[in-house]
């Protein structure tokens, strides 16, 4: 017996909708930012995510500090996002990005791996989330230079490496602080070159 048309395309969908976010969880692990308590943390108070609880406090500190930072110094931040505190490889591999100290997954998450418990690094996954926020996280990504990005994030951070031991994001907070000091706005993206 053959199905009705209709009914085919709809279980092709279900069936698609069903496998797309396995499948985009096993393949881009950062969107796993999306369910993180599938991989091994658990959701507490004010989106904050931990793999260990002993340190929860210090992850909260870390948070609010950043939070503060940012709506202080540098904009308004519309909905602070998930922030996942990893104290383990284990849970630092789980959601990717090997290299990154943390990242930020557009306007749904950032992730702390076990180098990043810093003050700078939670503020320059913020300063990113911003930027997803005001400028939408695909156009950032596509249409907006790296050194304008990176180099915010690493400026207004105030990050203290000097210089950061990368000699690439290096010339990009140099570009961005020269271009900053002659704006009015550093949100005003018609006068990046």
């Amino acid at each position: 017996m053959r199905l009705p048309r209709k009914r085919t395309l709809f279980a092709g969908l279900a069936a698609a909708l069903i496998l797309l976010p396995t499948v985009a969880f096993a393949i881009y692990k950062p969107s796993r930012v999306l369910a993180p308590h599938l991989f091994g943390v658990t959701c507490v108070e004010n989106n904050i995510c931990i793999d260990d609880p002993a340190h929860l406090k210090r992850a909260k500190r870390l948070r609010a500090e950043a939070i503060d930072f940012v709506h202080s110094n540098i904009a308004h931040i519309r909905n602070t996002p998930r922030m996942i505190f990893c104290h383990s490889l284990e849970c630092s591999d789980a959601f990717g990005q090997f290299h990154a100290a943390a990242f930020n997954v557009g306007t749904h998450g950032i992730v702390v791996r076990m180098r990043g418990w810093e003050r700078h690094f939670v503020r320059h996954e913020l300063i990113h989330h911003v930027q997803n926020e005001r400028f939408g996280s695909l156009y950032a990504f596509v249409f907006l230079p790296t050194w304008y990005l990176e180099g915010m994030a690493y400026s207004l951070s105030l990050d203290p490496r000097k210089p950061i031991p990368d000699e690439t994001l290096e010339g990009y907070r140099a570009r961005f602080d020269a271009w900053a000091a002659t704006q009015e706005s550093i949100w005003d993206i018609s006068r990046l070159d």
